[in-house]
Formats: C-alpha cells, structure tokens, sequence
C-alpha cells in the first residue's frame, strides 16, 4: 500500500479521543480512524440485516403490542 502524507488539524479534545482509542502505545492514528471505519461498516451491514428481518416479522405478523407484553409478564 502506498502511503501518503498529509496534515489535518482536528480539536485537542479529538485527538485525545483517539490517542484513548490506541490499543498499543506504537498503533498509528491512521489504524485508529481505520478501525473506526471498519467499525462504523460493519454496524452499518448489521442494522440494515436486522431492520430486513424486523420488516419480515412486521409482514409476517410476529409482532405483540406493548400492551400484550405487559399483559403476558403480568405487569
């Protein structure tokens, strides 16, 4: 991978933050925003999997009001 320098001026208080993200005291900033993203897609293929199966539970009818709920744990 070819690696380009560049500069970007970010709050002290973000940078803090990813200097708290570090998970070794040699880990690059580059690593932590990359991991961040990583993290970001990741939650973002899951919820979309899960709003899916919401929608077909929706269609299919698996769905109880709040309150049938409460009825059936006796509340």
């Amino acid at each position: 991978m070819s690696m380009e320098t560049t500069t970007i001026q970010i709050s002290k208080d973000l940078l803090q933050e990813l200097k708290s993200r570090k998970m070794y005291d040699k880990e690059s900033h580059e690593d932590i925003i990359r991991d961040l993203l990583e993290d970001t897609m990741e939650l973002s293929e899951q919820t979309l999997v899960n709003i899916r199966k919401s929608e077909a539970d929706v269609k299919a009818g698996k769905v109880h009001t709040l309150k049938e709920v409460e009825k059936r744990l006796g509340m």
